[in-house]
């Protein structure tokens, strides 16, 4: 399994950066702060596994809107079946390029995940900050409240 392999290796990061700070990482306490630094990661493999059916669906879709008048200019120029779409012999079968979508976006979502656990790594073990897992305080939710974000274009 992908997501299980992936969060291995963010494991063993982990580990290498306790490592790195001075912590035996053969310790239990060393080891809960590892787990620790992946909290979240379950919500990250949710939104990749939506993230690449939505894309999935999402090209699916544009190449299914592709006018075939369009394709055939393209083979034409090319002077051979250049383009094609689904289960059409071609050099570059749009079709197949799907997974490849897919694939993209869930590792973008994997780079952006395994980035975040490793500021939190760093955070804990190389400058001995501690995780703030409190309640936010009266003063931060208002200052939340406060906050606008405007549109551009």
């Amino acid at each position: 399994m992908i997501v299980g392999s992936v969060m291995y290796v963010q494991m063993r990061m982990i580990a290498a950066i306790a490592k790195m700070g001075g912590y035996d990482v053969n310790s239990d306490q060393v080891q809960t702060l590892v787990y620790m630094c992946l909290t979240g990661t379950t919500i990250a493999d949710i939104v990749k596994e939506t993230g690449i059916q939505i894309g999935e669906k999402s090209l699916t879709a544009a190449i299914k809107k592709i006018p075939g008048a369009v394709l055939t200019k393209i083979n034409q120029k090319m002077g051979f079946r250049f383009l094609t779409k689904f289960g059409e012999k071609g050099v570059i079968n749009l079709g197949k390029l799907v997974p490849i979508a897919g694939g993209l976006i869930g590792g973008g979502v994997d780079i952006a995940s395994t980035i975040v656990i490793s500021r939190n790594a760093i955070r804990m073990f190389i400058k001995n900050e501690t995780l703030d897992m409190s309640e936010p305080t009266e003063e931060e939710i208002n200052a939340a409240g406060d906050i606008t974000v405007e549109a551009t274009d």
